[in-house]
């Protein structure tokens, strides 16, 4: 019974330390997601100010 006992407490113990690793993995990602989702915003905010540039100058071109 010691045995079983010993054996599923180690089990237990890997089990918790996966759950940890895991938690700290998601923690991560979920930086590295707020991070990409910033640098995504920042960059669609860089085409939409080039977009307006452009439109700005393609009025100003003569039409053939």
């Amino acid at each position: 019974m010691s045995v079983s006992l010993d054996h599923l407490e180690r089990k237990v113990d890997q089990i918790l330390a996966v759950c940890a690793s895991l938690r700290g993995e998601n923690q991560t990602l979920r930086a590295s997601v707020a991070d990409l989702e910033a640098e995504k915003a920042a960059l669609t905010k860089k085409i939409d100010i080039a977009r307006e540039r452009l439109e700005a100058v393609m009025t100003r071109l003569p039409e053939e």
